[in-house]
């Protein structure tokens, strides 16, 4: 009776309003859900996403907004830049976690001196890190023809392990007392991101989030590698024959995202997180998915959408706590949320028609 039909030309508005009723919607199923397991939906909905910003607990939250945002937001930015090509890095997770490890390792090797020069080194290492690993499904999807999404899907398990190998071996405090983990980072001054501006949650990783958002809306409006790369998404066999070389590209791309998660590793590192753990990665290289899809793969829809996903992370936490809801609640909303927004874009790019008889 239906078919879809598609647009020759995507409406403006549904590009903007598409974000704003995935979110609508997964507030209402989400609603429902909780009704359904029997708790106060509408109490639900509010504690997640009104409490962290304007409840009792506003005071603490809010500053936590920016550090869970800051690091969503700068890996999304490099992922958007290679999804924008049609080069799709699945294991920004893994490039998050390497990058952790690579750049506390150069923090816990120079301990326990002190000098200016042992974070912005860390900093080098961290990005370079996440570069190298984001490099191994490049150099295999241009040498072998390998997918670029399982390769770096299945390397986050491959960092994984590593990390659980560097908390119980290679970087376990020594005086842990046998403990698994790395010396806390932000007891070490010069290896430590701290807070910069008491009560903001404004760090180091918060500030490399802006510098990055500006960047990548300079890369891709004002550069001749921005227009390669909307060149290779939009029509490949054309951008080809403008002399756009495919396997630069892949490696620009996909050694320009797992840069930017290392970063965003290095910096939870050496703050928020304090240690390299055997559960170091926390999901960010998954949600900041969600986070470059939300924001339309554009550097000012990143910085929204990574401030929502991170509401979702405080506001669940406060609603395990104050509401006994399950610890699954802040996953079961992101994947909503990115179930919903697929579905709606739909609609930006077919119309629905009446099947003729």
């Amino acid at each position: 009776m239906w078919r879809l039909e598609p647009r020759s030309d995507a409406p403006l508005i549904w590009q903007f309003a598409t974000p704003v009723l995935a979110v609508l919607a997964t507030m209402l199923t989400g609603a429902v859900l909780f009704g359904l397991m029997g708790y106060d939906p509408f109490g639900a909905i509010r504690t997640i996403f009104w409490d962290p910003l304007f409840g009792a607990s506003a005071g603490y939250s809010r500053p936590q907004l920016l550090v869970k945002a800051g690091p969503l937001i700068l890996i999304a930015c490099g992922l958007a830049v290679g999804f924008r090509a049609g080069i799709w890095n699945i294991g920004a997770e893994g490039q998050f976690i390497i990058g952790g490890i690579t750049g506390a390792a150069v923090g816990l090797a120079a301990y326990p001196a002190e000098g200016w020069w042992i974070f912005p080194a860390m900093i080098v290492a961290g990005a370079a890190g996440g570069w190298a690993w984001g490099m191994i499904p490049a150099l295999l999807r241009n040498w072998f023809g390998a997918s670029e999404i399982l390769v770096s899907l299945m390397l986050v398990y491959v960092a994984e392990k590593i990390a659980a190998w560097m908390a119980f071996g290679p970087m376990r405090n020594p005086e842990g007392f046998g403990m698994p983990g790395s010396r806390n980072l932000t007891q070490y001054p010069s290896a430590a991101n701290p807070e910069l501006i008491a009560g903001t949650g404004i760090h180091w990783g918060t500030i490399a989030a802006l510098i990055a958002v500006v960047a990548v809306w300079v890369l891709i409006s004002r550069h001749l590698r921005g227009l390669q790369i909307r060149a290779a998404g939009e029509a490949p066999r054309a951008a080809r024959f403008g002399g756009v070389k495919p396997s630069a590209l892949v490696a620009f791309c996909l050694g320009l995202s797992g840069a930017l998660a290392g970063l965003a590793g290095l910096f939870e590192a050496a703050g928020p997180a304090g240690q390299i753990t055997d559960g170091f990665g926390v999901g960010y290289g998954f949600t900041a998915i969600i986070v470059a899809f939300l924001g339309r793969l554009h550097p000012v829809g990143i910085v929204l959408g990574g401030l929502l996903m991170a509401l979702t992370y405080i506001g669940g936490d406060i609603a395990q706590m104050m509401m006994q809801l399950p610890s699954a609640t802040v996953q079961v909303f992101q994947g909503m949320m990115l179930f919903y927004l697929l579905g709606f874009d739909l609609l930006t790019r077919y119309r629905i028609r009446r099947r003729p008889a």
